[in-house]
């Protein structure tokens, strides 16, 4: 029926997967840009320097400009005490036709000033840019950069990997039977020709990777949603977000369930098959 767990489960599912994939999708795009040296630009220290000199150049440009303005504003203040002013309807006329002699340099000047803010701003975010680059160049040359460097050249072998089986299994509607753990240890035994249990040793590791996925991928959603959420709540809409991500977490968890099946042998699967349904 339409209340039954198989079909709740079915709709909810299509909203959690579809969040899985967007998550995936940019963590697999964002993590080998953060971590691996390739995407790295060479900066060096002249070029940090030569910014920095540039934008302290044009603040010392900004503060002369604004010092030209407060200088002929405060001019043109005593000049209006010193002279009286026009009195009458005439006197009245005359001050709004008449403009008052250095009033367009003074626009002018402040155009400038807004755009060297302008341009100031830009230099800046620059400036901390190149500093961010610096420093990733230099944990890159730690161990823990090295290694990070390493997973991510491995990741992106294994995400284009996986991307080319699941084009192939969707344009032949195909089902695996066999999951990972077990198909590499089965490899792993055969090239390398050892006596092995695979079948002991595969549900132990599938339970171990499986646990890590989990933990990892509840992990990574909650700190990508709460860097989104910190950007976007306020006192008012803490209630909605609080809401909100209670909702995600429970079709995050439920659309986990349904794609860790294939990383269990074919027995534990037909266990979560009978609870959730066909699906």
């Amino acid at each position: 029926g339409i209340l039954s767990i198989e079909q709740l489960i079915s709709r909810v599912g299509v909203i959690g997967v579809t969040l899985m994939a967007l998550l995936s999708g940019f963590g697999a795009v964002n993590c080998p840009y953060t971590y691996m040296s390739y995407f790295l630009r060479n900066v060096t220290d002249a070029d940090i320097l030569a910014l920095e000199r540039r934008l302290l150049q044009t603040m010392d440009m900004i503060v002369s400009k604004k010092k030209r303005i407060a200088v002929a504003h405060r001019t043109m203040f005593q000049r209006g005490e010193v002279h009286n002013k026009p009195s009458g309807f005439w006197g009245m006329i005359k001050s709004v036709t008449t403009s008052v002699p250095g009033s367009e340099n003074l626009s002018l000047i402040q155009q400038e000033v807004d755009a060297l803010e302008e341009l100031s701003r830009q230099l800046f975010l620059e400036t901390a840019d190149l500093h961010a680059t610096k420093e990733r160049i230099e944990y890159s040359k730690t161990f823990q950069g090295k290694y990070f460097n390493f997973l991510g050249y491995f990741f992106s072998i294994y995400c284009v990997w996986k991307i080319f089986m699941a084009t192939i299994n969707i344009v032949f509607d195909r089902v695996g039977k066999t999951d990972p753990v077990t198909r590499g240890i089965e490899i792993t035994v055969n090239y390398l020709g050892i006596q092995f249990d695979v079948k002991f040793w595969s549900q132990h590791i599938s339970f171990i990777l499986v646990g890590i996925i989990i933990v990892t991928s509840i992990r990574g959603l909650l700190i990508t949603l709460t860097k989104f959420f910190y950007a976007i709540s306020s006192s008012k809409s803490s209630n909605v977000i609080v809401l909100l991500l209670a909702q995600i977490m429970g079709m995050y968890f439920v659309s986990s369930v349904l794609l860790i099946r294939m990383s269990m042998p074919p027995e534990y699967r037909t266990i979560i098959t009978e609870v959730l349904g066909e699906l």
